[in-house]
């Protein structure tokens, strides 16, 4: 299909207001409210706040900010949370826990969500409200854990409080999260049906947008053309971040055809391409290295009045790297120094994966080796990245002298994923000897492998008696252990 990408950035209309499909409206109790109430009734409430001046709003919000990072700061295995958030119970309202919500789900504490969830509840200026519900299902989806959100849908019911638009899209994306796509977007589509004969519950353009990428992702292309004739029947206009969704999961899943028709369809829609639909179409192109319309759509972003981003970059750099392109990919990187961008760590980690997969293993070591120097605090995906340039160049034992390295100066936080990368590379190359010691390592370190690690990592080989075989030399601990 030929498309014309400078037509993209000339003739579009200005686009409509947009919803962010990730953000649900977040409803926030009043902090002046002290008035106890006893413990077994509840009260449910959408409450709005009367219109401030932006200025107050913004000392306010970083002020908000600013008390949360000092929680956060506080928050150790030496003592419970809750000693922290009772040291700073005159000033630790609603909005502060949505903000710990976030900041300990991205950390990987969602066990802790529930302990600030349970202390906001014995507090006295607590309401029972959707919108603190809304938020927990939602970190707990992003987290994986569906039956948790359950939990909470049923918790939320018995407090009182009835379901809403918002509550549900954090449910149905939270099942979305789960492993079996499959099994989890019918989930969704049956919450979806529920939703629209619930007055309080119709879906939304958020509604909408979750389920048309959770279909493109899943590759269902009828059931896209179902959804989008139900919202073109419906009230509900398409936003910008309908089409991009869409077309960010074709393009992943490398359906290039399917993901043009939906630009085309998103161009008679009068919507103009953002930053993100640029940089989705960047990296769809270079994943399936169709670098020519890759290349246009770059020049057609640079004529444009959007800007490219680092993503942008940091995409053209590994797609380039992956088809073996080095000058290409330098010249990428050349440009983006030349505009005046300073690269981040991701950009970093791109230019050593380019570098792994032409071959430059030297170069790649020196890029690492100048970022343990200079950065404050290393990320465990740079050094994944340069593990796994050692591992694709056939170098096991650079990896594992690295990686011991690392271990014992702690250069920084290794993680289970280190280990995934290391036993898979080993497995596959038959280094019986680094594999058990990898395994006394993962034991000191407290590492419990789950079922879906030994089958990432057994998934290296082909035959199931190979499978079978290196099971067997695991320890008997190891075999019987993995935990769920």
């Amino acid at each position: 299909m030929s498309l014309n990408f400078q037509s993209l950035s000339l003739h579009f209309h200005s686009s409509p207001q947009f919803t962010h499909p990730s953000s649900p409206n977040l409803i926030h109790t009043h902090p002046c409210i002290h008035t106890p109430k006893p413990m077994s009734t509840f009260t449910c409430f959408s409450m709005t706040r009367p219109g401030r001046k932006m200025g107050y709003k913004t000392d306010h919000l970083s002020d908000s900010a600013e008390l949360v990072r000092t929680l956060m700061r506080n928050i150790n295995d030496r003592k419970p949370l809750t000693t922290t958030l009772d040291k700073y119970v005159k000033v630790v309202r609603t909005e502060h826990c949505f903000m710990l919500f976030e900041e300990l789900g991205r950390s990987d504490k969602w066990l802790q969500c529930l302990e600030v969830f349970r202390w906001m509840q014995r507090q006295r200026w607590y309401i029972a409200d959707n919108g603190v519900y809304s938020k927990l299902i939602s970190v707990m989806g992003k987290k994986g854990q569906t039956r948790m959100a359950m939990w909470l849908f049923s918790e939320m019911r018995n407090s009182g409080c009835r379901p809403d638009t918002s509550v549900y899209n954090s449910l149905i994306s939270a099942h979305l999260n789960s492993r079996d796509k499959s099994k989890a977007l019918d989930k969704a589509l049956g919450y979806f049906d529920k939703m629209k004969g619930m007055e309080r519950c119709k879906p939304n353009i958020v509604t909408y947008n979750i389920l048309l990428r959770a279909s493109a992702q899943a590759k269902k292309v009828d059931q896209v053309e179902v959804l989008f004739k139900d919202l073109n029947d419906s009230v509900i206009t398409p936003d910008i971040f309908t089409f991009n969704g869409m077309m960010d999961a074709y393009g992943k899943n490398g359906m290039i055809r399917e993901m043009e028709l939906l630009l085309t369809r998103m161009k008679s829609n009068q919507l103009k391409p953002d930053i993100i639909t640029f940089n989705l179409l960047i990296d769809s192109y270079g994943r399936k290295q169709e670098f020519e319309k890759m290349e246009q759509v770059f020049k057609s972003l640079l004529r444009s009045k959007e800007r490219p981003t680092l993503p942008t970059f940091n995409s053209m750099i590994t797609n380039y790297g992956k088809a073996r392109l080095r000058e290409k990919a330098e010249l990428v990187y050349q440009k983006m120094t030349d505009m005046k961008y300073t690269p981040n760590f991701i950009t970093k980690e791109c230019l050593i994966i380019m570098y792994g997969y032409c071959d430059c293993v030297s170069k790649a070591r020196e890029i690492y080796d100048g970022m343990v120097e200079s950065e404050r605090e290393m990320k465990v995906s740079t050094l994944n990245a340069m593990l796994e340039v050692y591992c694709r160049n056939s170098l096991p034992a650079e990896a594992d002298t690295l990686f011991e390295s690392a271990r014992s100066s702690r250069v920084c936080r290794i993680d289970s994923s280190t280990y995934k990368l290391l036993y898979k590379a080993y497995t596959k190359a038959d280094m019986n000897e680094l594999l058990q010691k990898l395994l006394k390592h993962m034991d000191k370190d407290g590492i419990i492998p789950n079922k879906r690690f030994f089958l990432d990592a057994l998934g290296a080989f082909g035959s199931s008696k190979a499978n079978s075989s290196k099971a067997n030399q695991l320890p008997a601990t190891d075999r019987k252990a993995p935990r769920k």
